[in-house]
């Protein structure tokens, strides 16, 4: 009899469309409200994506799972929570965006402190608080290199403690059971991911801590023996457990390689060699594939971008975005919308303090300094994660431009509000734009971690850097490696907060508001802080 690996997980959804993933233990046909799909397979794998469509805009409509015409969710023992729904979009109606991001899971000796995630999801099933349009989940889904006692006794059994790459994820086969262990465990997890629109981007640790800092770092790694393996399974699994749900119907149909998985699926093949040699080949030659996405909710645009796997690292250039990703990410940034959201798991504006030592740290390592000084550049680069968008110097200029011009109103009607989404800092907070000024506030929100405090010199090290008055410091290193003043004036208005938490984006017409909720004991959601994001009456 099939069964239900993983899922079901609800992925995009229209205003008549939904999409919703599975994993199952053994081919089959896979049904949603009527629609069908075949399972296809990837390393002994099997998944599906159903593509339910005729749903009416502004709908709840309860929908069960069947494999091969048996009901397979939901499950025995899912009385404890509501059917799972799909809310589909209405038009003019409220956006609710919810959205964190570094949770490290499973947790069952509550090492990481409360699960925001959890505790949001037990407040939706007892039917309280307001439904979110859709769950953002901005990087550190999975952590590869940072092991739980449940995946690390998966490894010790199949390959041994001393196998490399040793206390990490070596391949397909262990992301997969990563997966699972993040999004089946939890009971009120699970049924969260198949009842919210959920979207997704990677971060480092999805793949490894710091992943494509630099060319230095690229070349390091493809010297170990096992990389390859890797990269492979931690980009293969990303496609299919993550970056397909994102993707519109539409756009799903006119991905080369979904339609090469499900050819060989037809004949009864298994796709693996497929998915290994698209993964190999999309972090070798990023202009290759697009990871990045963007889809309206009304008159909100979102924008998700890849600042991960889509760098430009080479021996002479160095960019955030390669040529292609930027072009794109150029493209999208337009007006006459109500309000525009960027997000990026990695903060476009960081505290001043930190932009300025990463500004410092990228020039000398570029040679700024001379040879010796790029070579200590380097090193302190990979020791203390310099490589956020203040690191990639070019790219945070390029971006500063579009979303100047866009405020400005020279990209069609100026939004309400221009704000970027992130997360992997460790800590939440709301910077501002005091500069130049536009009649569009330009805001940073910043959300992490869901379940991944930050603790000892670490945590001391960004209270500090939070401060005011901490940034001349480095912003005087900066500047004897000759780097320009950045293009923008900002500063921290909120927080920082090192809580477990979660943050939702309300926007109703032209107003657009952020609240932030820190979970505490009892799976309870405390909330925090709130603030506006567009101006009032705008």
């Amino acid at each position: 009899m099939t069964e239900l690996v993983l899922g079901p997980l609800l992925r995009h959804v229209g205003e008549r469309t939904a999409t919703v993933w599975v994993e199952t233990d053994r081919p089959c046909e896979v049904g949603v409200l009527g629609a069908t799909a075949a399972t296809f397979t990837v390393h002994g794998h099997h998944y599906a994506l159903v593509e339910v469509d005729g749903l009416e805009p502004g709908s709840r409509t309860p929908y069960e799972v069947l494999l091969d015409g048996r009901v397979a969710w939901p499950e025995a023992g899912a009385e404890d929570f509501p059917p799972s729904e799909i809310r589909t979009l209405a038009p003019g109606e409220r956006v609710r965006l919810s959205f964190g991001s570094c949770r490290r899971s499973p947790d069952t000796k509550g090492v990481h402190g409360h699960d925001a995630l959890a505790a949001f999801a037990r407040r939706l099933a007892q039917q309280a608080g307001e439904w979110p349009t859709a769950l953002l989940m901005i990087g550190d889904q999975v952590y590869a290199d940072e092991l739980g006692d449940e995946i690390r006794a998966f490894i010790h059994e199949r390959r041994g403690p001393d196998s490399e790459p040793r206390d990490e994820v070596a391949d397909f086969e262990e992301y997969a059971h990563l997966y699972t262990l993040a999004w089946r465990m939890d009971p009120a997890v699970r049924w969260l991911l198949s009842t919210v629109a959920t979207y997704t981007i990677f971060d480092d640790h999805d793949v490894r801590d710091d992943w494509n800092t630099s060319h230095t770092w690229r070349e390091q790694v493809w010297a170990m023996p096992w990389w390859r393996k890797r990269i492979t399974g931690g980009l293969g699994s990303y496609w299919i457990y993550q970056h397909l749900g994102n993707l519109t119907p539409q756009e799903r149909a006119a991905d080369e390689l979904y339609a090469a998985v499900r050819a060989v699926a037809a004949e009864g093949g298994d796709a693996g060699d497929l998915v290994d040699e698209f993964a190999e080949r999309a972090d070798k030659d990023p202009a290759k594939s697009r990871w990045s996405y963007a889809h309206d909710f009304g008159d909100t645009r979102l924008i998700m971008i890849d600042s991960r796997c889509s760098r430009l690292l080479t021996a002479d250039r160095r960019a955030m975005l390669d040529d292609t990703e930027l072009a794109w990410l150029d493209e999208q940034c337009r007006g006459d919308r109500d309000h525009l959201l960027i997000a990026s798991s990695l903060p476009y504006l960081l505290p001043r303090a930190i932009h300025n030592a990463e500004n410092w740290n990228e020039a000398v390592a570029a040679g700024a300094w001379g040879k010796a000084g790029a070579r200590f550049g380097e090193k302190v680069r990979q020791a203390a994660d310099l490589e956020h968008w203040a690191a990639f110097e070019n790219s945070f200029r390029a971006v500063a431009e579009d979303v100047g011009a866009v405020a400005r109103g020279e990209r069609g009607r100026a939004p309400a509000s221009v704000a970027f989404l992130s997360g992997d800092v460790h800590y939440s907070y709301l910077a501002r734009v005091t500069a130049p000024t536009t009649e569009t506030p330009i805001s940073q929100v910043v959300c992490s971690p869901l379940r991944n405090p930050l603790a000892g010199k670490f945590r001391w090290a960004n209270v500090v850097a939070c401060r005011k008055g901490t940034a001349w410091l480095f912003r005087g290193l900066a500047a004897l490696a000759r780097v320009p003043r950045p293009p923008l004036r900002w500063r921290l208005t909120d927080g920082p907060w090192f809580e477990n938490m979660i943050a939702t984006i309300e926007i109703d017409g032209r107003d657009a508001r952020v609240v932030w909720e820190a979970a505490g004991p009892g799976a309870t959601l405390v909330r925090r802080a709130s603030a506006r994001l567009s101006r009032p009456n705008s």
